[in-house]
């Protein structure tokens, strides 16, 4: 009995209410009914009057010690409105695992490819001025790009804008290196437009060559290794005539698989085409010595058909059960 009265003794001695993590369970092993104080005061029949004298008053600093402890424990662990009680019998909330958000799977995904064919990348600011934006690419001053029903500006001056698309990067990045010139440009970009397939804010893909002897026959073969790495074989691919300011010539990419009735439904993916002798003679490139090819491609379409998407609003709404299924 000396000895569990010395045990007791100790491990109370070593105890503050700092240290006491589970109230309860020290409640039961030190205070309770079937507590071990309480064994010891069921082992008195068996002393005689002076021994139980000589251990009682041991054994009552033990439990007035424990009760001390305790009482001082529950003090400090009481709810507060910082730290309100949290019943912990209750089952344990399950924690979901998180996902990549479809347009950063897509986005991956085609840095991916690019990278494998020696494309390297190119970042620039979101908020940019009027001369990387437009007057650099050959917009016009009056072209209807630059009006407030298309472009999103930062201030009245006409001076910033939210970027309409990431050849700003491109821009600043003839201007910053010298060729050859291999790289990507993925990023936002904003119009002001919204339906079931134009958001406000959506993210491009533009890709850039310059080199000498650089032919529309190269943007041609990266871009049907492109499309054959991304969707895979059995589409058919073909090159329309366009207008973009910043290419001569200029062509819209489109890609058709057979139906049933043996015809070919076409869809636009990208735009493309050789770069615009202007606008490498504004930055700093002699058109005379070096070619160049651009694309520009919607992350937002290719997640649409990669998922199977109907809405491009449903890839920014934020809602989890939409989510989910990309997990």
């Amino acid at each position: 009995m000396q000895d569990k009265i010395k045990s007791l003794e100790d491990a109370l001695q070593k105890l503050s209410p700092e240290t006491i993590k589970d109230i309860e369970a020290f409640k039961r092993q030190y205070i309770g009914k079937q507590s071990l104080i309480q064994e010891i005061f069921n082992s008195f029949k068996n002393l005689d009057s002076d021994t139980k004298r000589l251990v009682g008053s041991k054994v009552n600093a033990l439990k007035q010690r424990a009760q001390e402890l305790y009482d001082a424990a529950l003090e400090a662990n009481q709810p507060t409105a910082e730290m309100p009680w949290r019943d912990a019998s209750l089952p344990g909330r399950h924690m979901n695992s998180g996902s990549l958000h479809p347009l950063t799977l897509v986005e991956q995904e085609l840095m991916e490819i690019f990278d494998f064919i020696g494309f390297t990348l190119a970042k620039g600011p979101e908020i940019e001025d009027d001369w990387h934006n437009f007057t650099a690419l050959n917009f016009a001053a009056n072209h209807p790009a630059r009006d407030m029903q298309d472009t999103f500006f930062v201030d009245s001056g006409d001076e910033w804008v939210l970027r309409t698309h990431t050849s700003g990067v491109q821009v600043r990045t003839m201007l910053r290196s010298k060729p050859p010139i291999r790289v990507i440009a993925p990023g936002r970009v904003y119009r002001c437009d919204s339906d079931a397939t134009h958001s406000p804010v959506f993210h491009q893909l533009e890709g850039l060559v310059v080199d000498k002897r650089v032919s529309f026959k190269d943007l041609k073969e990266t871009l049907y290794y492109f499309t054959e790495a991304f969707f895979g074989k059995g589409f058919e691919v073909r090159f329309r005539p366009s207008y973009f300011p910043f290419t001569e010539p200029s062509a819209e990419m489109d890609i058709g698989k057979k139906n049933a009735q043996g015809g070919i439904d076409w869809m636009e993916i990208l735009g493309c085409g050789m770069v615009d002798p202007a606008v490498l003679e504004n930055c700093d490139i002699d058109p005379n010595e070096y070619q160049g090819y651009a694309f520009g491609i919607g992350i937002d379409r290719l997640a649409m058909l990669k998922f199977g998407i109907p809405d491009i609003r449903l890839l920014y709404e934020n809602d989890s059960r939409f989510l989910r299924q990309f997990s």
